[in-house]
């Protein structure tokens, strides 16, 4: 069932010209890839993912953090975009300003088609060296795990953000500034509890813009956003762009 969608939200949609959305690891669950907290299955069940996402368990077990990272790339791997990452693809396209901050690494945003896109939290698809910092394209998959920089002869881990590491500069630098002069400001399947990403809906809020929450479940910000649309957002934001493109339901774009 699709839920309404207020006339006041698609009024304000339909008259804003920068538009922010955050999506978090509810709409990843949406293509099947386990959230981080959720329990592991086989091997990995042994294994609390917070104890294997930090520096320190890289550093004591590395080739241990290099296999996990794998099997999680395997199951990112076999996922597909959902019609939530499509109808933000949608959005991007439509508005004359629209960036998309993302708390998920999965890349199943750039396999839909955003592309401006800041990832805060990094991406397991790309591979840094864990000394120097610099990015390696490729390595010899039956020489030694986790791989060598090619550079400086490092470990090379995943491009990630871990437990006890600060959030890349640049992106988050950027994520303040687009919210703090935006008009609508979207939450998308996150929990509002992971700073400091959780901070952005508040930011906007304060700064005038209108916030629209969109959540299976109620949060911390359901309270404070302009309209919490409850439900998934495969449902949800091909319905709001269905409505603020004013198209017929067998429309197609």
């Amino acid at each position: 069932m699709i839920p309404a969608i207020p006339s006041e939200v698609v009024t304000h949609m339909r008259s804003a010209e920068r538009v922010v959305a955050l999506t978090g690891a509810g709409v990843s669950a949406e293509s099947g890839i386990p959230t981080f907290r959720q329990a592991q299955t086989g091997l990995w069940a042994q294994y609390d993912p917070i104890e294997l996402a930090t520096p320190q368990a890289f550093l004591r077990t590395p080739r241990l953090v290099w296999d996990w990272y794998t099997y999680r790339r395997q199951i990112i791997a076999a996922a597909e975009p959902n019609p939530a990452h499509y109808a933000l693809v949608d959005l991007e396209q439509h508005y004359p300003t629209f960036t998309l901050v993302t708390q998920n690494i999965d890349g199943l945003h750039w396999r839909a088609g955003s592309r401006d896109m800041l990832e805060l939290h990094g991406n397991i698809e790309r591979t840094r060296c864990f000394e120097c910092g610099t990015y390696a394209q490729g390595w010899d998959e039956e020489g030694e795990l986790p791989p060598r920089c090619g550079h400086c002869g490092g470990l090379l881990r995943p491009d990630v953000v871990w437990f006890g590491e600060g959030l890349p500069e640049r992106e988050l630098h950027l994520a303040y500034t687009v919210t703090q002069q935006v008009q609508i400001f979207l939450s998308i399947g996150t929990s509002a509890v992971v700073q400091p990403a959780a901070s952005l809906p508040l930011i906007a809020k304060r700064a005038g813009a209108y916030v629209i929450e969109i959540n299976p479940e109620e949060t911390s910000l359901s309270v404070v956003a302009d309209c919490w649309l409850q439900g998934q957002a495969g449902v949800i934001l091909p319905e709001l762009v269905r409505q603020v493109f004013n198209l017929s339901e067998n429309q197609e774009e």
